[in-house]
């Protein structure tokens, strides 16, 4: 049982429930959205809902999906930047750092968009040192649109992976940190 179905079964409203416990209505509403409750707030919860833990939170089985929706999360952040190649990676690190987000699948989804920005930026100065005409101009253009679609497609088909099996789709079977 978890905490949502239980303020329901006793018909309770969040701020009833906060009211019981003590614990403040913002709180009840990030445990039942998938944030495991820590310390104090796990031990009032439990003692005044005469709960064990391991009834009233599946403490472990809360952590993988709040893991896996912050996964999920990291990967399309980087969608909003696939035209700026170092946001692509920065925001994810980012997010990863502030969320305290340390799994393995977000480093792999950090190094394709790290990958990805290297080839970018390999690509853009390829295109200048070289010097190209207009046709060669036209195709290192050509080149670094067709690695963003490439980036954006590796995105969301790793998006859709991360949701039915919880890994990735294209996985670089590595990670730079």
């Amino acid at each position: 049982m978890n905490l949502i179905a239980y303020r329901e079964k006793h018909n309770l409203t969040q701020k009833e429930l906060s009211e019981i416990t003590g614990i403040s209505v913002r709180t009840i509403q990030r445990i039942e959205s998938g944030v495991p409750p820590k310390g104090y707030t796990l031990k009032t919860l439990n003692r005044i809902l005469e709960k064990d833990q391991e009834e009233l939170f599946h403490e472990e089985e809360i952590k993988k999906e709040y893991t896996s929706y912050m996964v999920g999360i990291i990967n399309f952040s980087s969608l909003f930047f696939v035209f700026i190649p170092i946001l692509n990676f920065v925001v994810p690190i980012l997010i990863a750092r502030l969320k305290k987000q340390n799994d393995v699948i977000i480093k792999k989804i950090i190094a394709i968009q790290i990958l990805h920005a290297l080839l970018i930026i390999v690509v853009f100065l390829i295109g200048l040192v070289a010097n190209f005409e207009e046709l060669g101009r036209n195709i290192t253009i050509g080149i670094m649109l067709v690695l963003i679609l490439l980036n954006t497609f590796i995105i969301l088909r790793n998006g859709v992976a991360i949701q039915k099996t919880k890994g990735l789709y294209f996985d670089p079977g590595f990670y730079f940190f």
